[in-house]
């Protein structure tokens, strides 16, 4: 072989390392920046793309998708000098490949140490209660610093999490003994207003048995005396009626003569009652005036007699 022909094919080869060279292939969801002669030139967009040999280069890559980056743990010291160990994780996305590149020298490294610091300033506010309570207002506050400082690095910070906050172990003691002591607070007073409802429950429950007894013993009461208002009325009503039919029965023929034979035998059924019950017997100055008793009787029935004709 000639050294003409070694040398074309020598140059074949370079000239298909060449065109090989000069085609770039960017991924999806990827940024190239392309230096020509040691200048920022251009951004590369995902596909094949065309770089002259020798003359341009691609010196950075970076990839746009949301990256998240892990907080080194360290220790923050809260508004009442309480210590915390405290780690998290970042979330961020390139969105300037310039700025990315030429912003910062490690952007990566200037966010890890700016959210560190601006995370011990935020916590250096706030009391150790209030850290466990606003866990969602550090994570603002610090997405709020690190998006402002991010700008100029073509970096566009997304959100922060607090993944652990970790008191001393002597504060999580003390944390557990006053959670401790609040939970058998409440328990004592849930107790206590249960018994006191109980009381209440049983004291309603007794007025209101009261209040029925009561209520009960009262229509008792006014039952009796209707029964005996009912009772004195209808003797009334019957005395009244054998009354009448006594004086109705004066006025028939032989009337009156029969009224005589009885009051006169009730009169000396009297006295035989009273003879018998007792060893001294009072007797009538006039036992012989019998009929004038008798009459006396007649006139108290015509009286009787009269006062119902002129009702």
């Amino acid at each position: 072989m000639s050294a003409l022909e070694i040398f074309w094919i020598i140059l074949i080869i370079l000239v298909i390392i060449l065109v090989f060279k000069s085609v770039a292939i960017v991924p999806q969801q990827h940024a190239w920046v392309v230096e020509r002669l040691g200048k920022f030139d251009r951004v590369l967009t995902p596909g094949p793309q065309f770089v002259i040999p020798l003359v341009e280069k691609v010196a950075y890559k970076h990839m746009l998708k949301e990256i998240p980056l892990d907080v080194p743990s360290q220790i923050c010291i809260t508004r009442d000098n309480t210590q915390l160990q405290v780690d998290g994780v970042l979330y961020f996305q390139v969105t300037d490949p310039k700025l990315a590149s030429y912003g910062s020298s490690n952007y990566i490294s200037a966010i890890t140490q700016l959210a560190q610091t601006t995370l011990r300033s935020v916590i250096g506010k706030m009391e150790l209660d209030k850290t466990f309570e606003e866990r969602e207002v550090i994570n603002a506050e610090v997405v709020s610093v690190l998006d402002e400082a991010a700008t100029t690095w073509g970096v566009k910070v997304l959100r922060y999490e607090i993944k652990d906050l970790t008191p001393p172990t002597a504060i999580l003691q003390a944390m557990q003994q006053q959670i401790t002591a609040e939970r058998d607070k409440r328990a004592r007073i849930a107790v206590s207003e249960g018994e006191s409802r109980e009381k209440v429950n049983i004291a309603e429950a007794q007025r209101t048995a009261d209040i029925y007894r009561s209520e009960g013993e009262k229509q008792a009461q006014i039952n009796k005396a209707e029964a005996e208002a009912e009772s004195v009325r209808r003797i009334a009503e019957a005395t009244a009626k054998a009354i009448s039919e006594v004086a109705n029965a004066i006025n028939q023929p032989g009337g009156r003569e029969a009224v005589n034979l009885q009051v006169a035998d009730r009169y000396v059924e009297a006295f035989g009652e009273l003879a018998k019950k007792g060893t001294t017997l009072i007797l009538p100055s006039n036992m012989s005036d019998m009929g004038g008793l008798v009459a006396s009787a007649l006139t108290i029935l015509d009286t009787h007699k009269q006062n119902k004709i002129n009702s």
